[in-house]
């Protein structure tokens, strides 16, 4: 529902290739009526595509046709469509933010608006299948998180569950192509705005911080509070971050560089030696957006500044893939039992 915008694009694209999906319905109000096919012509080719029209139909009449149902719809819109197809027997995959946040007064602080279904939100569950897997196996309602928070909760997370970094000194920067705006029609999103530019935006206080701080708190045992600056750079797709952490107090110093080094390895191995869709590079080797563009990675790279002593962490990926809908695709697999990288590798 909601598949006329990039992730809704993307979603069409990895269900109609997957082995054990089929696509039964796509929606957009402006586009009803229309062949899958015709408005997304690079899938064209698929006999679905060409079968399948855009509706606007009822949540109730979706899931008559559809037991999984994603979410591709913006932030607020979301709310109204989940309680209906829930109630329906759909399970339900939203790719908003509407169910990551669990306190509804902070929805609203970062948001704007009143959440209309709190009720919801203690059964949705945080779409990060590194870290919630098991949970969201058994969910009825996930909800996948924001393309800048998979970008720093997977680097930090880790390192906050092994007590290897001050909670409170956290600092993020991300790089983000143009996609990550959504498609819209606004003039800080034209060619000509974006091209050749490169601008920070969404300060002091952007809107992901709420999940950011959030999911971070979870790890920390503690609530935390981080510094965070998104950039808009001129590229179409794809997220570069870099976070800057302190070592706990007794890390610190040049006689503890090897150690804390060795710690913060053996950290991260732990948490993603088996992930599916994490690759941890080696201390010769840096993100890139240009190696997981087009795909469900995440790049993860660490080192250790000994001027300074803080440790600088980097992640790249593709924020319409690991970022969203690839991170979507991951969620329908566990919940439906499938090998988690089915359909995306």
């Amino acid at each position: 529902m909601g598949a006329s915008g990039y992730t809704g694009e993307e979603l069409v694209r990895l269900i109609l290739r997957h082995p054990r999906a089929e696509l039964t319905a796509v929606t957009s109000r402006q586009l009803a009526g229309k062949p899958l096919g015709e408005v997304y012509p690079r899938v064209g080719y698929h006999p679905r595509a060409k079968a399948l029209r855009f509706t606007d139909a009822s949540p109730e009449k979706i899931a008559e046709q559809a037991a999984v149902v994603f979410l591709a719809l913006p932030h607020g819109v979301a709310i109204d469509f989940a309680a209906p197809l829930l109630k329906a027997g759909a399970r339900v995959i939203d790719l908003s933010a509407d169910f990551r946040i669990k306190n509804a007064a902070t929805y609203q602080e970062f948001y704007v608006h009143e959440h209309r279904a709190p009720d919801l939100l203690p059964i949705a569950v945080y779409g990060l299948p590194e870290i919630y897997r098991d949970k969201i196996r058994e969910a009825r309602l996930v909800a996948c998180p924001g393309c800048y928070p998979t970008s720093i909760l997977l680097p930090v997370i880790p390192l906050l569950r092994a007590g290897l970094v001050e909670p409170g000194s956290i600092i993020a920067n991300s790089l983000s192509g143009v996609s990550g705006a959504g498609r819209k029609a606004e003039i800080d999103y034209l060619f000509v705005e974006c091209n050749e530019s490169a601008r920070p935006y969404g300060l002091p206080k952007h809107r992901h911080l709420a999940e950011i701080e959030q999911e971070l708190s979870i790890a920390a045992g503690e609530r935390i509070a981080i510094q965070f600056t998104p950039h808009l750079i001129p590229v179409n797709r794809g997220i570069l971050t870099t976070i800057y952490c302190a070592p706990t107090r007794d890390l610190r110093g040049a006689e503890n560089c090897a150690a804390f080094v060795d710690r913060i390895s053996a950290a991260f191995q732990l948490a993603y030696t088996d992930e599916p869709f994490v690759r941890l590079l080696d201390d010769k080797t840096l993100p890139d957006t240009k190696n997981i563009v087009g795909s469900n990675f995440i790049e993860i790279a660490w080192r250790l500044d000994q001027r300074t002593g803080r440790l600088i962490v980097m992640s790249a990926e593709d924020n319409i893939l690991k970022g969203a809908s690839g991170q979507a695709i991951q969620c329908f697999n566990l919940m439906c039992g499938c090998e988690e990288s089915t359909g995306l590798i």
